[in-house]
């Protein structure tokens, strides 16, 4: 009598199509391949030529569909290759299911060639969940936790060994629950914002990556303009989280606690939805936040509420529904604040030039993802975002993320994407331009080509420093590695040519690159 029980790898495609998942990014290695072997019809192959720039693009992919994203990565080397922007994706709450390779059950007694040693240990603290089932047949559940787990608010990725020998293994199906894990602030506890917003005469409303996490664009609009609160976007957020041409739009807080309360000082109450309280890049000395001002703080994730200083109110929820209720309940007020303003830069070949031009250009809807550190502060002044779903950066401070995760952002939705990049983060994975043009991603590289880690040097007078050595990126042809690996390039060098470049550069149905040189 034949045997009809399925295999592992037969019931794990299952489960990855319940999840919605229809691609695998990933570079094969050999404990990889039965894993590989007879992929169903339809599920696609997304090829990187490094695991920084696997897990950039699902990272990227998953933040824009809205979607998991499922990643194959080799042992401990691909692990290894793959760390940066695994810890980069766990800052930005992306939903990942990393599986990897091992080696052979039999032979892992035996110290064998490129297996994985403490498998489960090696990413962590970086991902939610890790796991090595104890059994071939135990693979399916450890794979449907693991989902369940990574798309649990708050997201991030979870990371599952599989020993090679297991997907050819036989094993039942299990049940596929379909799991809604929103976490919603209990009412009382609305009614406690609403009765601090009611009593304020100047608040303000924070907005943090978990924001746009929840989709809180709406209820966001809808709360400030019934309450009359400005809005500022909290330090290092990740998303686009409120229009930057809304009258009620105040500007983006720094992540130095002096500057922070300097520029909250006119508020007598501060909601910050979706972010800590408050992120910092140095040290600080003072208060947290103003003195006269009562604070809180909205978020899904504990850490932000657990490590609240002072006497600030901690409510924990979604964001999006508490805004939406909480919209409800305040007392409507005029806009007392101030505007954001944008910035008229001279004509030179600057950033914040360079910015404005990209602005004043760039198709409707285009999707920015950024990951140019030196020029963050102009972009806030010159690249105002003005859609949700609009914008995506790094949360972590490390490079390497924006290249590969502009092309998983263009695989994720149908948009323009503008990948917005300094010199030095592109060199990081500049292997990816071979993905973008295999894949024939809609987006247009632009690098901000000062030929230097020049925020690093900016950083140095922080530590009384006047020069930093290895920061200097001089000779650097980004036109030439793009053309190496399939991708039409220019370089522009004077303002006069830079628009026509632009234009180019937006009109190409596939991926182009500009060198743009700016002092």
């Amino acid at each position: 009598m034949p045997n009809s029980r399925p295999t592992v790898r037969e019931v794990s495609f299952e489960i990855f199509q319940h999840f919605g998942v229809d691609r695998l990014f990933g570079n094969p290695g050999s404990t990889e391949l039965p894993m590989l072997k007879a992929m169903p019809e339809g599920f696609d192959y997304v090829l990187g030529l490094n695991e920084a720039v696997v897990v950039g693009m699902a990272d990227g992919y998953a933040r824009s569909s809205g979607k998991p994203a499922l990643v194959n990565l080799h042992s401990s080397a691909g692990t290894g290759h793959a760390l940066g922007n695994l810890f980069t994706a766990f800052r930005n709450h992306a939903p990942i299911v990393v599986t990897a390779g091992q080696q052979a059950r039999s032979i892992l007694p035996y110290d064998p060639f490129l297996f994985a040693e403490r498998p489960t240990e090696f990413p962590q603290p970086y991902v939610k969940w890790a796991c090595e089932p104890a059994r071939p047949e135990d693979v399916p559940q450890a794979l449907l936790r693991a989902f369940h787990i990574a798309l649990t608010p708050p997201m991030g990725p979870v990371f599952v060994s599989i020993p090679v020998d297991d997907w050819d293994r036989e094993c039942d199906r299990p049940g596929l629950p379909e799991l809604h894990m929103e976490t919603l602030a209990a009412p009382h506890n609305i009614d406690l914002l609403a009765r601090r917003f009611n009593r304020a005469s100047h608040p303000a409303l924070v907005l943090g990556t978990g924001s746009a996490d929840s989709h809180s664009w709406d209820s966001a609009i809808a709360l400030a303009e019934r309450s009359g609160a400005s809005v500022w976007v909290a330090p290092f957020a990740a998303r686009d989280v409120f229009p930057e041409d809304h009258p009620q739009f105040a500007g983006f807080l720094p992540a130095m606690r002096e500057d922070i309360v300097r520029l909250l000082d006119g508020h007598d109450m501060i909601l910050v939805a979706g972010a800590p309280v408050f992120t910092y890049h140095v040290e600080g000395e003072g208060p947290h936040w103003p003195p006269h001002a009562t604070l809180a703080a909205l978020s899904d994730t504990e850490s932000h509420l657990a490590a609240l200083p002072g006497d600030a109110l901690g409510v924990l929820g979604s964001v999006a529904p508490a805004l939406a209720a909480l919209a409800e309940k305040v007392q409507p007020r005029a806009f007392a604040g101030s505007a954001h303003a944008l910035a008229a830069p001279e004509a030179r070949m600057t950033d914040s030039y360079v910015l404005s031009r990209i602005a004043a250009l760039r198709p409707a809807n285009a999707v920015v993802v950024e990951e140019a550190p030196t020029a963050r502060g102009p972009m806030h002044d010159n690249l105002p975002i003005l859609r949700e779903g609009g914008f995506f950066t790094c949360a972590s401070g490390g490079l390497g993320y924006g290249l590969p995760a502009a092309i998983g952002a263009a695989l994720g939705q149908n948009d323009k994407v503008l990948a917005v990049l300094g010199d030095g983060g592109a060199m990081y994975t500049i292997q990816g331009l071979y993905s973008a043009r295999l894949h024939q991603t809609d987006i247009s590289f632009l690098i901000l080509n000062n030929s230097a880690y020049a925020a690093l040097q900016g950083f140095a007078s922080h530590f009384g420093m006047n020069s930093v050595p290895g920061t200097d990126l001089t000779g650097i042809d980004f036109v030439q590695l793009a053309q190496a690996q399939g991708v039409a390039a220019r370089k522009v060098e004077e303002t006069g040519d830079l628009d026509a470049a632009l234009e180019w550069s937006f009109a190409q149905d596939g991926p182009s690159l500009l060198d743009l040189r700016i002092t």
